[in-house]
């Protein structure tokens, strides 16, 4: 199935690597993290992606062109500077195949790609969202009249479900994208639950994006240690 990648933004939360190279360029290990994600979705037979470019689409461009990537058919396409989630999208209407995966260049997960697409069929609504637990960062206490009557450690499952970023789509969503300048998640992906087309996927395994320099070292101490659980599904 077709894949597209979020990869146009700005990256300015962890600026410390992307005043100079686009976030989806920023390495873990010896590669991108964008290689990481497409050698993913290759581990399950996935071989065509079309990468939404925005922010210094060159280096990006330029990578594909020096870094072949064995079995991967790969189009860069430049979708904007400024444009947002949603525009993106609608802008690659024309490319995009009757379903198609879709991610962000910037997170890793251990996903069954597989029962993810199978969830998206059986649900036959335009779109599934994979939804996740955040990693959790602080514990908790519970005070009482002055008294820690709980004090407990990092519990992930206390937490809400969150949108994981890994979708199957028809390629119907893009009608509901009528405001290419609104986020695919404020937007089209609120107008989908409400109208009941949004499906969700709950994966109850290892999840991680990369929004901050913590999370970046976070990532590279897997993959330093041999414990990358991307790498191991």
């Amino acid at each position: 199935m077709q894949v597209v990648i979020l990869a146009g933004g700005f990256g300015t939360r962890l600026a410390e690597e992307t005043d100079l190279i686009p976030k989806p360029m920023v390495r873990i290990g010896d590669i991108p993290i964008l290689h990481h994600i497409i050698n993913y979705y290759l581990k399950f037979g996935h071989k065509d992606f079309i990468l939404a470019l925005g922010y210094k689409a060159e280096v990006i461009e330029e990578y594909c062109k020096q870094n072949k990537i064995p079995e991967a058919n790969i189009r860069p396409v430049d979708t904007g500077l400024e444009t947002s989630t949603g525009g993106r999208i609608k802008k690659l209407e024309n490319l995009l195949e009757s379903q198609f995966m879709l991610t962000y260049g910037d997170g890793l997960s251990n996903v069954d790609l597989n029962a993810l697409v199978a969830h998206h069929k059986e649900n036959r609504k335009v779109a599934t969202v994979t939804a996740v637990r955040p990693p959790a960062r602080f514990g908790s206490i519970e005070i009482s009249n002055g008294v820690v009557t709980k004090f407990a450690e990092k519990d992930p499952q206390s937490v809400g479900w969150i949108n994981g970023g890994f979708f199957c789509l028809e390629r119907g969503v893009c009608a509901y994208i009528t405001d290419q300048s609104a986020s695919f998640e404020s937007g089209a992906l609120s107008d989908l639950a409400a109208s009941g087309n949004l499906s969700g996927y709950e994966h109850r395994g290892w999840w991680q994006p990369m929004d901050t320099l913590r999370e970046k070292r976070s990532l590279e101490a897997l993959w330093a240690k041999g414990e990358a659980p991307w790498l191991k599904s």
